[in-house]
């Protein structure tokens, strides 16, 4: 009996420091730092550039935690690109800052005022849009993961244009490409929207603008009562003659991708990747180069630049990408001399250039290849050690999305004070953004594909 009173206070305080202990495991979304970067543990080769300061170990970094004093490499464009953890109380791990370090050289109302939208959960912020991308008065979603009644489609890629909706409003171009990839009926209606057309829905007004992902890809601007949303869908303002130019569109909320939110990810000159190609198939004029490309958007913008290094030779595609290729001439992009490699004996491959999907590059078929150079076109390219996993001899820097530079670059010049970040490495965005006095929160939206469509 004497000892009840003990193991009831033990049992409390075992309780507690377990309650403890998942609060501290647990990532705050609302937090300026989290447990994991993109809710991967990432090693630390993986991600060269990303350079820990004196004392951090290599046991933290795989581990997914942040010492004081950790920071990712600067971008080299802004001296403030860098993004410095919080600092932690001995014992415990804390993933909240206050204030935001930004708002410190603000008056001491408009700190207040911030402080406090920090805290608002997001459909207080702007209630007729949700984190789910549903538009409420209309009864519409944007890029649904599921069939919906009524969708909006930013672009043609599988992780944001799936069949089964009942109604489906996009560009003219992302309706044929849904229909090429899944048929007629793939949905019960659709209705087409040039880009530039304001389109009122009741109360709401919906217009598309490109966005330089891939041909027909478009951000989705919905004006209501006086506010400004941008959808970007996936998106990129390096030009590319393979698709519409992107266009920068004034808003009060910033709804934005982050497929390469880190500042590790820079982005080449695509056309100086190209005249590495070319030179290596130059140089090896007995091997055929095989590239990796994606069947929408990647495989005709590297056809392209092909094309523009002034590389006038057949190129050879994978069955997969005969189609698309197609539709893309149809629309007006010369993509030159193309052929079917499956009607080719081995002979007739050496000192020529294939074009296949990537998983093409580890399957049977590639064995019909004379000692192929493997190429991939990724921005994914940028980790080496993601190309040697995957086999890539020659890796080639080319991406259809923005890269860190271009994501912050585009966030300030849009003039939105609050920032939603969808799929990709939110969490280092995020943060900068609250650096700046930005309201920003990570949507964490499931069905995003990292590879899908890059």
């Amino acid at each position: 009996l004497c000892l009840l009173p003990l193991a009831a206070g033990r049992r409390r305080v075992t309780r507690a420091g377990l309650e403890a202990d998942r609060k501290v495991k647990r990532l705050d979304r609302r937090g300026d730092v989290a447990v994991h970067i993109d809710r991967q543990r990432l090693q630390r080769r993986d991600i060269e550039g990303m350079e820990p300061a004196v004392g951090a170990t290599r046991g933290d970094i795989e581990e997914g935690w942040q010492e004081p004093g950790q920071r990712l490499a600067s971008s080299g464009r802004c001296e403030n690109d860098h993004i410095l953890p919080v600092q932690r109380m001995p014992g415990r791990l804390h993933l909240m800052v206050k204030p935001v370090p930004a708002t410190l050289f603000q008056p001491a109302s408009e700190r207040v005022r911030l402080e406090l939208w920090r805290r608002l959960p997001i459909l207080s912020i702007m209630r007729w849009l949700n984190h789910e991308l549903y538009i409420e008065p209309i009864d519409t979603y944007i890029d649904p993961v599921r069939p919906v009644d009524r969708a909006i489609v930013t672009h043609g890629h599988a992780d944001h244009a799936r069949p089964g909706h009942q109604h489906v409003l996009a560009t003219p171009q992302t309706i044929d490409i849904m229909k090429h990839r899944y048929g007629a009926n793939c949905a019960g209606s659709f209705q087409s929207l040039a880009f530039g057309e304001r389109l009122a829905i009741d109360d709401v007004a919906v217009t598309l603008y490109p966005a330089g992902h891939i041909l027909g890809s478009a951000q989705v601007l919905i004006e209501y009562q006086g506010q400004r949303a941008v959808v970007t869908g996936d998106y990129k303002t390096y030009p590319d003659s393979t698709a519409q130019p992107f266009e920068l569109v004034p808003c009060d909320l910033f709804v934005t991708e982050a497929t390469f939110g880190l500042p590790v990810f820079q982005h080449p000159d695509p056309m100086g990747e190209v005249t590495r190609l070319l030179a290596s198939v130059a140089a090896q004029p007995e091997r055929c180069h095989v590239i990796g490309a994606y069947a929408l958007g990647k495989a005709q913008r590297v056809i392209k630049l092909i094309r523009e290094a002034g590389h006038d030779a057949p190129i050879y595609l994978h069955g997969a990408q005969e189609k698309l290729c197609g539709y893309y001439m149809d629309q007006g992009i010369d993509l030159g001399d193309l052929r079917k490699a499956l009607d080719r004996d081995k002979d007739a491959f050496p000192g020529h250039i294939v074009i296949a999907p990537p998983s093409a590059l580890r399957d049977r078929w590639s064995r019909r290849l004379p000692d192929p150079v493997v190429c991939q076109a990724s921005g994914w390219m940028t980790i080496k050690q993601r190309a040697k996993q995957s086999g890539v001899e020659l890796p080639l820097v080319i991406s259809d999305h923005a890269d860190w530079n271009e994501l912050t670059d585009t966030i300030s010049a849009t003039g939105a004070d609050t920032v939603w970040v969808t799929h990709g490495r939110e969490d280092a965005l995020v943060h900068w953004c609250r650096q700046r006095g930005l309201q920003a929160e990570p949507l964490y939206l499931q069905g995003r594909e990292e590879d899908s469509g890059e």
